[in-house]
């Protein structure tokens, strides 16, 4: 979408090309370790703010309590153990998807020595709750630093994340003087669980997409009763804390995106030829090799989801086939978790990436979350979903190696005219928050100074 269309953010509140439709489009053109401590947690928290006010009535915050039977664990193993596998693929990489071998170790693991209940621990140990908005319950964690001037900040996970993306920020962000920092740098936290994702309600019919979820979003924090307040995202959590700056709702001071959209328009022409355009920085010149490549080769997972999430019965069905397709979201991050399995963690460890899973199994959002590519497909106005917006409050930006782009220096300060901090990192996947918690957690604490 054009930036000059954009008049008012009201109505770019309804306009915004924030679905991958365009996106995706192109691409069938052939364009396209630190963990939380549980009881370093509990001990910090012992002298924090006031706990969540929780109320009755239409707009009432709820307690929310995890609790997963025996019986779905052992179903979910009995499961793993029975997969019938296919034959191995007819290469010796990833060009025909993911490797048998890799998966045979992941199925070998998950159903053997794999233990959720320590993950499950670590979800616990912070608080959670859930508020009807729009018709539809929404669930999150809302974590109140001790720290008086703290700064309350809105953290969305995308696809294939969830809220334990987030698990391994939460101590450092609300306790900062625990891990390195003062008590300037202190965050109040809000983690929601997108529609159809993880613990939150899953829509009965269409009309969940970055534009109303951003829409919710604003009115938890106001319910929440933060006046003044900041949003971070990656993924589709990019896109819904774009949408806030765009819908510009009262007390949001700015935004922090790990997948920035910064690719100029005339960039994205040139991808429809597959021919860059000359003069481009060594830094332009490797994101545009990073999205041709994932354009021609990335976007099986999207372009389904896209068109036919409710097609997806299998990964419903077999854990195995969840994993396998979930674990298929971009090259790098893919190689990242391969090695994980082969003994060789990087930032996640084979539990990390099995608890995201099982997540997704034991709550059956796998065909639910699927849903929000169709919805912003089929319910927003065509855009890239790495198109320039026309954001005019303050935006933060952290670039790493290894992400579907890095976007460079050059393209988010013209995309962003109030860019207030940018970082690029030498490391680093797709899942930033969870993969690099610790280069994660310094860039937010630099990225808002300027705004507390």
């Amino acid at each position: 979408m054009n930036a000059t269309k954009i008049s008012d953010a009201t109505r770019t509140s309804e306009e915004v090309g924030y679905n991958r439709r365009r996106f995706l489009q192109n691409a069938a053109m052939a364009v396209g370790a630190a963990q939380l401590g549980i009881t370093d947690f509990a001990e910090a928290q012992s002298g924090a703010g006031p706990a969540t006010a929780t109320t009755g009535g239409p707009n009432g915050i709820r307690p929310f309590h995890i609790n997963f039977p025996d019986a779905d664990l052992a179903d979910l193993r009995r499961r793993v153990l029975a997969t019938r596998w296919p034959e191995r693929e007819q290469v010796a990489d990833a060009s025909q998807g993911v490797q048998l071998a890799t998966m045979q170790k992941l199925a070998r693991y998950w159903g053997t020595e794999y233990d959720w209940r320590k993950g499950e621990a670590k979800l616990k140990a912070v608080p959670h709750f859930v508020t009807e908005i729009d018709g539809l319950d929404i669930h999150f964690i809302h974590v109140r630093s001790k720290h008086e001037n703290a700064l309350p900040m809105i953290v969305t996970h995308g696809w294939p994340g969830s809220i334990i993306e987030q698990m391994k920020i939460i101590e450092p962000l609300t306790n900062p003087t625990a891990h390195g920092g003062t008590a300037a740098d202190a965050f109040h936290l809000v983690i929601p669980s997108l529609p159809g994702y993880g613990f939150s309600g899953k829509p009965t019919k269409p009309g969940w997409n970055p534009v109303s979820i951003a829409k919710a979003w604003a009115t938890l924090m106001q319910r929440l009763g933060y006046t003044k307040y900041v949003a971070q995202g990656g993924d589709w959590g990019n896109a819904v804390s774009e949408v806030m700056a765009l819908q510009q709702p009262p007390g949001l001071l700015g935004i922090h995106t790990n997948m920035a959209a910064t690719v100029p328009a005339e960039i994205s022409k040139a991808m429809a030829s597959g021919t860059p355009p000359s003069g481009l920085s060594l830094d332009e010149k490797h994101a545009w090799d990073q999205l041709d490549d994932f354009y021609k080769n990335g976007l099986g997972y999207a372009l389904e989801m896209n068109n036919r999430p409710q097609t997806l019965y299998g990964i419903a069905d077999s854990p195995v086939g969840l994993a396998a397709w979930m674990i298929d979201h971009d090259i790098r991050s893919y190689q990242m978790i391969a090695r994980a399995f082969d003994g060789k963690p990087e930032g996640l460890t084979p539990d990390d990436i099995l608890d995201n899973i099982t997540l997704y199994w034991l709550t059956n959002t796998a065909v639910s979350s699927a849903r929000l590519y169709w919805d912003a497909r089929h319910n927003l106005p065509p855009g890239g979903f790495f198109d320039v917006r026309g954001i005019k409050i303050p935006v933060a930006v952290s670039a790493f190696a290894e992400e579907i782009y890095q976007a460079p220096k050059s393209w988010a300060e013209k995309a962003y005219p109030k860019l207030i901090f940018y970082n690029k990192h030498d490391k680093g996947t797709h899942f930033a928050a969870w993969e690099q918690p610790e280069l994660f957690v310094s860039d937010l604490r630099a990225a808002f100074k300027s705004l507390r």
